[in-house]
């Protein structure tokens, strides 16, 4: 993701260019992955995860599409501040990545489940700090679980997906501790909906809201 305006104008060529150069080999760019073996069922009626996988953009807009999920708002998570600005983060060293909230019904959809579809559609896992054209730190791929029961469900999951080798690199997605969560700027917010026609979301986001809908029809409300 880059700056608004002229200089996303001045980058969109370049970003048609690379389209997805940087997706792994070993498979199909979007494949329905293996469902988590383990799982903690939640009997609540909240949960809230956050992921982190590129781009907040597609990110968002594919957790959208899922039956059960309450909201999914764009923002960051991982670095020590509680007070972070997009400008901040774009610019490096605040250890902060692009992330979204997600609330969801764990009735519905479990934390496995949407775990399964980052997997499948959101991130290329074998990419250490970048995703697809998107390059830093901050867009590293990173899940933030807020108690034990995920972090130990994402732990086992991570494995189990190494175990498989259904990418030809290791899973470089980082488990870290969550801190916070910052709220992004209210023009992130449902950007991907908003603006169709972007250049960025039509090359990069369109195609993983296809591909959830394809692939997890029994996912998307």
């Amino acid at each position: 993701m880059m700056h608004l305006g002229k200089v996303v104008a001045a980058v969109a060529a370049i970003w048609l260019i690379v389209g997805l150069s940087g997706m792994s080999s070993a498979r199909a760019l979007h494949e329905r992955v293996p469902a988590p073996r383990t799982t903690i069922p939640n009997d609540r009626s909240t949960e809230v995860a956050i992921f982190a996988g590129g781009c907040f953009w597609g990110v968002e807009a594919v957790f959208e599409e899922l039956e059960g999920v309450k909201s999914a708002v764009s923002g960051f998570s991982g670095g020590s501040s509680p007070t972070v600005t997009y400008q901040q983060v774009i610019r490096g060293g605040t250890g902060h990545a692009e992330a979204v909230r997600v609330t969801f019904d764990p009735r519905v959809i479990s934390y496995g489940e949407l775990m399964q579809v980052y997997f499948s559609v959101i991130a290329d896992p074998t990419q250490l700090n970048r995703q697809g054209p998107d390059v830093g730190r901050h867009y590293r791929g990173a899940f933030f679980p807020i108690d034990d029961r995920q972090a130990s469900q994402a732990r086992a999951y991570i494995a189990q997906l190494d175990r498989a080798k259904i990418w030809d690199k290791p899973i470089v997605t980082a488990i870290e501790p969550y801190r916070h969560f910052v709220t992004a700027e209210a023009y992130h917010q449902d950007f991907a909906r908003k603006n169709p026609f972007h250049p960025y979301i039509m090359q990069h986001d369109a195609p993983k809201v296809r591909a959830v809908k394809e692939l997890f029809p029994d996912m998307v409300g």
